[in-house]
């Protein structure tokens, strides 16, 4: 009896010193002292619908996207240090076919985030892609906390809550949540999807909720829907962190950019990227002074999710929504006659962008398929519209669902609206801002780092050139339609997506009452222009497209060396010469290639 006891009393002792021991330790490795602890903040932002690694548009592997592989590093994460706290910054419910599950509740996306027990996700503005129930489900389903300071109700009241304080270990943390303000211009078309609701400056609101929490909190953090630098008037995250210095830290999302060194007197701004291509995490060191908390040190990173494996467990709770995906990307829905563009890549001809996208630089079948199927449902006279995908083609065979998502990346709707000849013009020309001004001894034709390509449109119904060697403004030229010029005072019919008639009506060349046709109202999910040209190709084109362009546009103003073009397109070839890509990635062909920079390869070699 009394070796028992001896030996029950020495196992409790040696649990007490390892247990004690592996205390030290953790604050040896953390280099923490008696009076520091560390917090771990972790923010996701921009998943678009992604819970595998798969990419159902093209049906392929992508390996660094999912919530799955974010679920890996979560709990890999949590190991390291239990004082931690988890965030989405929104872009969460859209695209990649998570669509086909709206009617299940809760939704997939949310369900994950709910599983990985996230702390807070910020609505982000494809939150507002849908009627204002389905986000209203959403903001119920999720269990912990939905943030946006600067959206407010009829009543003057906040639509979700502002902020939120998390308490760990003694050490408060409070999250501010903000959105760009921008979603009644992006969804103009559908105001029953933001019915009742204002989106204030985010600036002005940054400043009132760091007003309301001051004295309640050790740490402040911001988790933000808007990108690093401004649109539409509006100021960026680094605005924001310039003009509102108490954040310790800013999390952001919207740009699906990557980066983790971003600083602002003193704050560190960090935006994990896309679709899960990384999982953003601070570590902030706070020492206890006079029985309170102050931020001794920040680092922040981006963790790359390409060499993580996904939760097997996670993938196995969400194997429905992958089989269900993949069986719908690879529907049947007609015959492709033969290849739509033959040389994707307008160097290299390669299927994959790596310099120009041809589609943007000439007519192409993809994009007169496109307006054609719009000019067909609105019945208008114009058609105009963006790829969203620069490597959008079609492949002789089969024409299947994915093929569709491939070509048309967003669920967006029809629109049809009148518009005068004079505003048809500036509209125009407003899209040929996408195009660098050419000058002498330029040997490639560039694109304006500031307008992503999802706002270059190409028009349909009319002939018209772009004359890339005049200023913006000035560049549409010889613009007819039906061999006779535009009419300044004339009413003319145009079809564009939802997005676009938001932009239209932002940029005052539309009216709400100019619309005379909307697809959504008229079919509600069957209007999606995805789905208009699956019912195109099979009532009108009898389930067999072929690839016709009309060649109604092209540049012109550019007079290139046709020796150094050569010279230059064969360095880029070799990967000798490189062509400036947006800092974020996202814009590709931002400046030309000119007579010097094969000079400076020469004398370099």
């Amino acid at each position: 009896m009394f070796k028992k006891k001896n030996m029950s009393l020495l196992l409790v002792l040696t649990l007490i010193i390892s247990l004690f021991n592996i205390s030290v330790y953790a604050n040896e490795e953390n280099n923490l002292k008696s009076n520091e602890k560390k917090i771990t903040i972790l923010s996701t932002s921009d998943i678009h619908g992604r819970i595998y690694p798969h990419d159902y548009a093209t049906d392929s592997v992508d390996d660094d996207a999912g919530l799955a592989k974010i679920a890996t590093l979560v709990k890999q994460e949590r190991a390291k240090n239990e004082n931690n706290i988890l965030v989405d910054c929104g872009d969460l419910i859209q695209d990649n076919s998570i669509e086909l599950f709206m009617d299940k509740k809760p939704n997939p996306m949310i369900e994950g985030l709910n599983i990985l027990e996230y702390d807070a996700f910020v609505l982000g503005n494809h939150e507002f892609n849908y009627e204002k129930s389905f986000l209203e489900n959403n903001i119920k389903s999720f269990n912990k906390a939905v943030l946006s300071a600067n959206i407010y109700k009829e009543d003057g009241s906040r639509f979700v809550k502002p902020y939120e304080i998390i308490e760990k270990d003694g050490v408060k943390i409070a999250i501010v949540g903000l959105i760009a303000p921008h979603v009644p211009k992006w969804e103009a078309s559908s105001p029953s999807h933001f019915e009742g609701l204002k989106f204030e400056n985010p600036l002005d609101e940054a400043k009132k909720a760091v007003k309301e929490l001051e004295g309640k909190y050790d740490i402040l953090v911001g988790a933000f829907h808007i990108g690093a630098d401004g649109e539409h008037g509006s100021v960026g995250t680094l605005e924001i962190a310039k003009q509102v210095p108490e954040f310790d830290v800013i999390f952001c999302g919207h740009a699906h950019s990557l980066y983790s060194n971003k600083e602002v007197n003193g704050t560190l701004v960090i935006e994990p990227g896309k679709y899960g291509q990384a999982l953003a995490k601070a570590d902030i060191i706070v020492e206890k002074e006079n029985n309170e908390y102050k931020v001794k040190s920040v680092e922040a990173s981006n963790l790359s999710t390409k060499k993580i494996e996904a939760d097997k467990d996670f993938l196995e709770k969400f194997k429905f929504v992958h089989e269900g995906s993949v069986k719908d990307a690879n529907l049947v829905v007609g015959k492709i006659d033969s290849d739509f563009i033959a040389n994707p890549d307008y160097i290299t001809g390669e299927d994959k962008i790596t310099t120009m996208p041809t589609a943007q630089l000439q007519d192409s079948a993809v994009i007169d398929l496109i307006n054609e199927v719009q000019m067909y449902y609105a019945k208008s006279d114009i058609s105009s519209a963006a790829l969203f995908n620069f490597g959008s083609n079609l492949k002789k065979g089969d024409f299947k669902k994915k093929d569709v998502a491939y070509i048309y990346k967003y669920p967006n709707t029809l629109v049809g609206t009148k518009i005068t000849g004079e505003n048809l013009k500036k509209y125009m020309e407003w899209s040929a801002n996408y195009y660098n001004k050419f000058n002498e001894g330029d040997l490639t034709i560039s694109f304006n780092k500031d307008v992503r390509g999802y706002n270059y449109d190409m028009f349909s119904g009319v002939d018209y050139k772009i004359d890339i060697s005049k200023d913006s403004g000035q560049r549409i030229v010889d613009l007819k339609i039906n061999g006779k010029d535009i009419e300044d005072d004339k009413v003319y019919k145009v079809a564009v997506n939802n997005y676009r008639f938001g932009t239209l009506m932002s940029l005052k060349l539309v009216k709400a009452e100019d619309k005379y046709f909307d697809s959504y109202e008229k079919m509600q999910d069957n209007g999606r222009i995805r789905s208009l040209i699956v019912q195109y190709v099979k009532d009108v084109e009898n389930g067999v497209i072929k690839p016709t362009v009309d060649n109604n546009w092209e540049l012109i103003g550019f007079d290139i060396d046709k020796n150094l073009k050569e010279e230059a397109y064969k360095l880029i070839k070799e990967g000798k010469l490189l062509i400036p890509t947006s800092e974020d990635g996202r814009t590709k062909n931002i400046k030309s290639i000119r007579k010097e920079d094969l000079d400076n390869i020469k004398t370099a070699a």
